[in-house]
């Protein structure tokens, strides 16, 4: 069993936020998969249970606010007995350019305040993690207030397109590992 994990906040104030890009995904994957997601008071989650090319899965969106994701992710991986290398995590990236796609086995939070807690309440970097560049913001706008804003009208027309990459990267890690999808998703876009 594997189990993904997107981030974001709850909430119709926030489901278009940069910040809510880790939901959009996951509520993407979950559909192109035919995965009802539904809530579970007892993890803090919405989450449905599938198969992606034959591979088991549980998808989730934690109903926490985004700086308690570990509350749920615990929960999740306590719960349904899963390794943390069976575990990803998607979320937005300040620091990678508008829509490049980053997958990596394990590391640091890099300063992103879902992944801080999660690291916090399982106490281990060993998990993996799609981050989906939102950029940078102009100097004059507070980085907090900026993940919460919208996309402009001109990402708008290409997040539809990034959330399929990232669904196909969720599919990929799925189903042939971490390694195949660094090779394939970690690569610059032309």
């Amino acid at each position: 069993m594997k189990l993904i994990v997107g981030l974001g906040n709850p909430g119709k104030l926030y489901k278009d936020s940069r910040h809510n890009v880790g939901f959009a995904v996951i509520e993407a994957l979950a559909k192109a998969s035919k995965v009802s997601l539904k809530k579970q008071s007892d993890i803090f989650s919405l989450i449905g249970k599938g198969k992606i090319e034959g591979q088991n899965v549980i998808l989730s969106l934690p109903v926490t606010f985004m700086n308690l994701s570990g509350l749920a992710a615990s929960a999740l991986l306590k719960k349904y007995k899963i390794d943390l290398d069976k575990l990803l995590v998607v979320c937005d990236d300040l620091d990678l350019e508008f829509g490049r796609l980053k997958i990596k086995a394990s590391g640091s939070s890099g300063g992103h305040q879902g992944l801080n807690s999660i690291i916090d309440f399982i106490r281990s970097q060993g998990f993996c993690r799609l981050r989906i560049g939102i950029g940078r913001p102009l100097a004059n706008i507070d980085t907090a207030e900026y993940v919460l804003t919208a996309f402009t009208r001109k990402e708008k027309e290409q997040i539809n397109q990034i959330i399929k990459r990232a669904v196909e990267c969720c599919r990929v890690w799925a189903t042939e590992g971490v390694s195949k999808s660094m090779g394939i998703f970690n690569r610059r876009s032309e």
